[in-house]
């Protein structure tokens, strides 16, 4: 095998090692869908470990890349980390909406058990408040007459 065939080879190689950590990148990120759940599945964690890693092999060929291949590179990780920044802001700003909302949901229920409702408050009678009012003095002048 000539060198200029083992260079092509090679570049193409790389190519495709640069494609499989972009591609698990972007199905990290839920842009693509998992091809093995067919489902949109997010983790940034481990997209952030994908793209890690190809900047990692940016810094470890840095001097022995082919001009192609340092341009190809640079492009996948500069638009991973542009799309990794924009998934995480807006995950940020959905987690920020929720516990605002759950919060406010719990503000709303506080606020709901403060407040009796008209319907359970409890009307005496003047009848009846006459036979409350007796009863406790019924009651007072026996504790009374216990103490005498």
């Amino acid at each position: 095998m000539s060198e200029n065939t083992l260079n092509q080879k090679n570049e193409a190689l790389f190519i495709q090692l640069v494609l499989t950590f972009q591609t698990a990148a972007w199905q990290q990120m839920g842009k693509l869908k998992n091809p093995m759940s067919d489902k949109i599945e997010k983790d940034l964690n481990q997209a952030r470990f994908s793209i890690d890693i190809l900047d990692m092999l940016r810094a470890k060929t840095q001097g022995n890349l082919t001009e192609n291949e340092k341009m190809f590179l640079t492009k996948a990780i500069s638009e991973l980390q542009l799309n990794y920044v924009a998934e995480f802001d807006k995950e940020q700003k959905e987690k920020a909406q929720k516990e605002a909302s759950e919060a406010e949901k719990k503000s709303q229920a506080g606020k709901e058990e403060d407040k009796e409702p008209e319907t359970k408050k409890e009307h005496k009678s003047p009848k009846r408040e006459k036979e409350t009012q007796k009863t406790k003095s019924k009651k007072g002048n026996e504790k009374q007459g216990k103490k005498k």
